[in-house]
């Protein structure tokens, strides 16, 4: 027999290295295939129901009937999967996405009952684009359209902004394509009223570092927090420290239990220096740095910031999700007042 070598074991492992990934990618690809061909046999069926109805068939055979009729028959001729509910889905799959907007193949059917759900076609297409952009998952998903991410997002923009997001999700681009308002934090399960310290709220965030991972949005990668920096003798804490891999930057966020007073702000602008002199590394871009409170004078705040660096924003927070009327309808006035420019 062979005696096993250093060189041998080393190889062996190499083997079991490539075997195993192997598998994995091709597990993957199969998965796709499926996934690929299951959207499109759905969308096909689609066509077919609109098809038959189009051509006056429902009237002659099944009337009103023809969703109900179709999932009885193909349950049992065909096994699961043919819900009256599905059945409305896969119709409805084919009305929203003709031949001209094909559905993609990167999203699973789950997503697109999900998305189907939404009947405004602007917010729908910003939800397609960003699960695609950033791989949402079904619970993702669901997540970011319960917490209306594209209304706080649209609510800060020209109606010209508002296409461009619906068009092709939210990119980054620029340090303000990475804020939210308001940041929601419902996840933390915190009610209301609360009196918690802004340790005790930091510490909540980090238990639930995912969900704030994903409210804060693609690129962000966790670095620490109470990240410790000395000057003149003296410590120093930041809250939360990330760098985002898209803009290449540290990503500084100080909590703030109330309001954002005028001391935050020269707080997080002497962070900000201290980041951007000591923390940079060759191919990093100037730090961001966003106070985050649950209240903020717009005003207090201007005049704060006069003069300060145009990397440092204060955003507000909240624990409960937002009322989505209140932005449909500031969004909505925000159309129509272009619209009459």
């Amino acid at each position: 027999m062979k005696p096993i070598t250093e060189n041998s074991n080393n190889d062996y492992s190499i083997l079991v290295s490539q075997i195993a990934e192997i598998y994995k990618q091709g597990q993957f690809n199969a998965s796709s295939a499926v996934n690929k061909a299951l959207v499109e046999t759905y969308w096909q069926i689609g066509k077919y129901i609109i098809e038959f109805e189009q051509e006056g068939k429902t009237k002659a055979e099944y009337g009103k009937a023809l969703i109900n009729n179709l999932s009885k028959d193909l349950a049992m001729a065909l096994g699961k999967g043919f819900s009256r509910s599905n059945l409305i889905y896969m119709r409805l799959f084919y009305t929203e996405f003709p031949i001209s907007e094909k559905a993609s193949h990167l999203l699973s059917w789950s997503h697109y009952v999900e998305l189907l759900k939404i009947s405004d076609k602007l917010e729908r297409n910003f939800y397609l684009q960003q699960t695609i952009n950033e791989k949402w998952s079904i619970p993702e998903l669901k997540r970011q359209k319960k917490s209306s991410l594209f209304l706080r997002l649209a609510a800060s923009k020209d109606k010209d902004g508002i296409l461009e997001l619906a068009k092709q999700g939210q990119l980054i681009e620029k340090p303000t394509d990475i804020l939210r308002e308001p940041y929601v934090l419902d996840f933390l399960k915190i009610p209301e009223p609360y009196h918690l310290t802004e340790t005790e709220l930091e510490k909540r965030i980090i238990e639930n570092l995912e969900h704030f991972l994903l409210e804060l949005g693609k690129g962000f990668a966790f670095i620490g927090r109470q990240y410790r920096i000395v000057l003149g003798n003296r410590s120093h804490y930041v809250d939360l420290v990330f760098y985002h891999r898209i803009l290449k930057c540290f990503v500084l966020i100080d909590l703030k239990k109330e309001e954002a007073g005028y001391e935050a702000v020269g707080q997080m602008n002497m962070y900000l220096g201290y980041f951007e002199t000591e923390e940079y590394t060759e191919g990093d871009n100037p730090p961001i740095g966003i106070v985050l409170a649950k209240e903020k004078d717009e005003l207090l705040v201007q005049y704060a910031m006069h003069n300060i660096s145009s990397q440092l924003f204060v955003s507000k927070y909240q624990l409960y999700l937002p009322n989505r009327e209140e932005f449909l309808t500031l969004i909505a006035k925000q159309l129509n007042i272009t619209d009459n420019e």
